[in-house]
């Protein structure tokens, strides 16, 4: 079954600027643990035939200290703005029972928390980008202009990152996760303006 969506991707986790994990998994997390909301604005895709563009999809995490020791747990999030036949494709895709990009966490899940309906509200203006979900996820990051530079955020690159090898980062204006038993307040933030996967 073939798929591709592409869109816009915005993080919050509950790291200091900047969180270890984002240069390499076996970096350990400034806390004793790594929350973490991964949110996907989907604005074009396909998914065994199946339009899924302008839909929105959100994970929440909650990782040992080591996101490389396994364990994780993951609660799915699909815009209730989405069809059935949408969110069961996009379920499928990011389950990562079709393969790609989200097959590789696989080892990693311990524990699957399930999927929730809820209306998904996207924003971003300049280097701001906001996600809402509900009553459960309410954050803003503001991506970072190194001091004494004027233009481009700061980015790293050739990294292993689900959502792209080329991360754009930012700091949280606010971060207050409260889904799937996962409560935590953001510190560390990430963007990616050209999120593309395939499978």
């Amino acid at each position: 079954m073939a798929w591709n969506i592409e869109g816009t991707y915005v993080e919050s986790c509950s790291c200091v600027v900047t969180c270890p994990c984002t240069v390499s998994f076996d970096l350990g997390a400034n806390l004793d643990y790594c929350r973490i909301l991964l949110a996907f604005n989907i604005a074009s895709g396909e998914v065994d035939g199946v339009d899924v563009g302008g839909t929105g999809v959100a994970q929440v995490v909650d990782s040992p200290k080591l996101m490389t020791d396994g364990g994780w747990k993951v609660g799915l999030y699909i815009g209730d703005s989405a069809s059935d036949e949408q969110a069961d494709a996009l379920t499928q895709v990011f389950s990562g029972a079709l393969g790609g990009p989200p097959a590789a966490l696989g080892p990693l899940i311990g524990e699957f928390l399930g999927v929730e309906r809820a209306p998904i509200e996207f924003s971003e203006n300049g280097l701001t980008h906001a996600v809402k979900i509900g009553d459960a996820v309410d954050i803003e990051i503001e991506d970072i202009v190194s001091f004494g530079t004027e233009g481009d955020p700061v980015q790293v690159s050739n990294i292993g990152h689900v959502a792209g090898s080329t991360m754009t980062i930012a700091r949280a204006k606010r971060a207050n996760i409260n889904a799937f038993g996962i409560e935590y307040e953001g510190g560390n933030g990430l963007s990616n303006s050209e999120f593309a996967w395939a499978g």
